[in-house]
């Protein structure tokens, strides 16, 4: 939208993630897009609060293949 502030792009040979600000709701949100499946995720800034403390242990495991990104066999 008018409002969308990019922010980058940060990628590697595993991950290729956009970045934009997104003002269209009623506060600005972090869109997140995944450039090799178009699916794309919206952060509130409580959320992105929760992910910078978030203990490595637990980042981790969501970095595990087996548990949501494949799921559906893709």
């Amino acid at each position: 939208g008018m409002t969308d502030v990019p922010v980058g792009l940060v990628e590697n040979e595993f991950a290729s993630v956009s970045l934009t600000i997104d003002g269209e709701g009623n506060s600005a949100r972090l869109r997140i897009e995944d450039l090799r499946t178009d699916t794309v995720r919206f952060l509130d800034p409580l959320q992105l609060e929760a992910l910078a403390h978030l203990a490595d242990e637990r980042l981790e495991q969501l970095l595990d293949p087996s548990a949501d990104r494949w799921r559906d066999g893709s």
